[in-house]
């Protein structure tokens, strides 16, 4: 490994408007080094790998490639200099070959360098050879698996021979034996001498690869260190765990006996290419709380999604032994299954109260009104929101009526998926306090889908660890933090 620094970062700021992405945030690479730049969704990690580039400007800082001042220079002249990028989502031109796609890469600036063709297919085929695409070199790419689309990516970055590698969301949609073949590949750059800047969301996914690694939030560096020591840093753990793990007094047993209310059998999602849900099996009883519990883009809504039929899945699922295959998003709603999505979805300029009464449409008058009393009384901030439009609502409040207006529905069984977002601690214990009013007061079934563990830990009577598309594990959730809790991060 080289002694001195082949990217030293210092200070790097990127400001959008009034929101601060990226805040003063330093590091360096050097040469045979891999480093991972790692976080949950939403820490700014894509941004600043962004502001290296040169796709998008810092607004301050600086950013040095062998010495080089390169902030601010367009992302054309950084590839010059020898910075290669591999984006998360492959952007072929699907009209050309595999093989085709990496020429273009290939080609010199100087135009009449084009005419050297056999030299440039020669140099296109040996790339493909060595991330694994020699069986695919004549096909194009919409014919192409997913993974194999991940690696033209690659192959056409390393066209560009760059000295510094940098790499977004490499393990995303993979399997893992196809993240094991690509992490060969990455660490191939390492033994020649490369430097790669590994971004992530999942700490696991690069601990066994990465030389260093350096955690981010909410645009800044809480952590760095080896891969280990970060993953035991207790700032880190509190941003993926959501704070201390704590055993809650559980209240007595309520859940029905017999068959499960709702039962997923080997389902499978996929999105084009990308497999996000793979062989996904889980029950929920009637009257019990259940947690599905991972990282951001570990699957959760997607797999909440096939549930109430707004996506395609292969394999089953059944509701109160009935199954659901066939039947339209609506269907399944006035079967009963509500899901509260994690976009929230409320009319911005509709006032809170006709929110709620859009909810409950299918309800008689009196009903309508009796429901709606029983959430402000559940939400009181609700009450004093009422005639105000729901765009001019705090988050926290939005995601309140999100909930309440699901449960104007009636539901049988509220599919949860992340609420507790973005929200502030004073807001999360208003929806904690909610929750556990609604699982000792009434007879609701809840699936809940979140990555903060320790909002999902008091209520649950169950938990499923979601990674990568699939069941890690699941208990009791007084087993998760000796069985578990190193395998969430």
């Amino acid at each position: 490994m080289a002694e001195t620094p082949m990217l030293e970062v210092s200070q790097l700021t990127k400001r959008f408007g009034g929101l601060v992405a990226v805040k003063e945030l330093s590091f360096s690479i050097r040469g045979g080094e891999i480093l991972g730049l790692i976080g949950p969704n939403g820490s700014g990690k894509s941004t600043a790998m962004r502001c290296v580039m040169g796709v998008d400007p810092p607004t301050s800082g600086s950013v040095r490639f062998e010495g080089q001042e390169i902030a601010g220079l367009p992302s054309h002249k950084v590839a010059r200099l020898g910075v290669g990028l591999v984006f998360q989502h492959s952007r072929p031109l699907n009209r050309q070959t595999v093989v085709e796609n990496i020429q273009v890469a290939l080609i010199p600036d100087r135009l009449s360098m084009i005419f050297h063709s056999a030299e440039i297919a020669d140099k296109a085929r040996a790339i493909a050879q060595r991330v694994g695409l020699g069986g695919v070199l004549d096909r194009k790419p919409p014919t192409l698996a997913f993974a194999d689309l991940r690696r033209l990516e690659l192959a056409k970055a390393i066209a560009m021979h760059p000295k510094l590698l940098l790499v977004d969301e490499p393990f995303a949609g993979l399997t893992a034996s196809e993240v094991a073949g690509f992490s060969e590949l990455i660490a191939g750059f390492r033994a020649e001498g490369r430097a790669v800047l590994l971004v992530d969301h999942n700490v696991k996914s690069v601990a066994a690869l990465v030389d260093r690694a350096v955690a981010m939030y909410l645009g800044e560096k809480i952590a760095q260190g080896t891969a280990a020591e970060v993953m035991r840093d207790e700032t880190v753990r509190r941003v993926y765990l959501g704070g201390a793990l704590m055993r809650a007094e559980r209240a007595p047993e309520r859940v029905a006996a017999g068959p499960p209310l709702l039962e997923v059998r080997d389902v499978e999602v996929r999105y084009g290419k990308a497999l996000a849900v793979q062989g996904v099996s889980l029950q929920v009883r009637e009257g019990e709380f259940v947690a599905l519990v991972g990282l951001n883009g570990a699957g959760k809504t997607t797999l909440f999604n096939a549930i109430s039929g707004l996506v395609r899945y292969s394999g089953e699922v059944r509701w109160n032994g009935a199954p659901l295959a066939g039947l339209t998003a609506a269907a399944i709603a006035r079967g009963g299954i509500v899901q509260c999505p994690e976009t929230r979805e409320l009319f911005g300029d509709m006032t809170v109260r006709e929110n709620l009464d859009l909810g409950g449409h299918a309800l008689a008058p009196a009903a309508l009104e009796e429901r709606r009393e029983w959430l402000f009384e559940l939400f009181p901030i609700l009450r004093d929101r009422a005639t105000q439009v729901a765009r001019t609502l705090s988050g926290g409040e939005q995601q309140m009526l999100a909930i309440a207006r699901a449960l104007m529905m009636k539901p049988r069984l509220l599919i949860l998926d992340e609420p507790t977002l973005g929200l502030a601690p004073v807001i999360l214990e208003t929806l904690s306090k909610a929750l556990h009013r609604l699982r000792s007061t009434t007879g609701l079934t809840v699936l809940l889908g979140e990555q903060n563990v320790t909002f999902a830990l008091p209520h649950a009577d169950r938990l499923y660890v979601v990674d990568h598309g699939k069941i890690a594990w699941q208990g009791a959730p007084e087993r998760f933090e000796e069985e578990a809790a190193q395998m969430y991060l």
